[in-house]
């Protein structure tokens, strides 16, 4: 298998894990808390692209053709990974989850959203190392 870039990726999930940490000790309502929470909401949906865009290219070499893995949905990609024992059943339902959060995110941007997403991120942060960790298993 080819080896996968993951240096961007790193970054940015040390940079939500960061706006995580400084979230939890701002001041809800305070001008720091907002600062903090658009960061994490922003970081939580450049990790989740970039997860499912890391995780395609691990799994292509499982397809006939990388025409056929760049076919797959989002949500696709993270059942085959399961399907190929990289990640667990219970890890892919949160994925599809983090997912349908992301979807929602798109249409409403309210803080109903920005609380949802919050509420993920400390599985969000586990399930993430842990497909950091298959990605750049050889």
């Amino acid at each position: 298998m080819c080896e996968i870039n993951t240096e961007y990726f790193k970054k940015n999930i040390d940079i939500l894990q960061k706006s995580y940490n400084l979230l939890q000790t701002a001041e809800e309502g305070s001008v720091e808390y907002e600062v903090y929470r658009n960061s994490l909401v922003k970081g939580f949906e450049l990790s989740l692209e970039q997860s499912g865009k890391l995780l395609k290219k691990k799994i292509t070499p499982y397809f006939a053709s990388k025409k056929a893995a760049d076919m797959l949905s989002f949500k696709d990609i993270f059942r085959h990974a399961l399907k190929y024992s990289l990640i667990t059943e219970e890890e892919t339902k949160r994925w599809l989850r983090y997912r349908d959060n992301r979807n929602n995110t798109a249409h409403d941007y309210g803080q109903a959203f920005a609380q949802e997403t919050i509420s993920l991120v400390k599985d969000f942060l586990t399930d993430i190392e842990h497909l950091k960790e298959v990605i750049d298993n050889d």
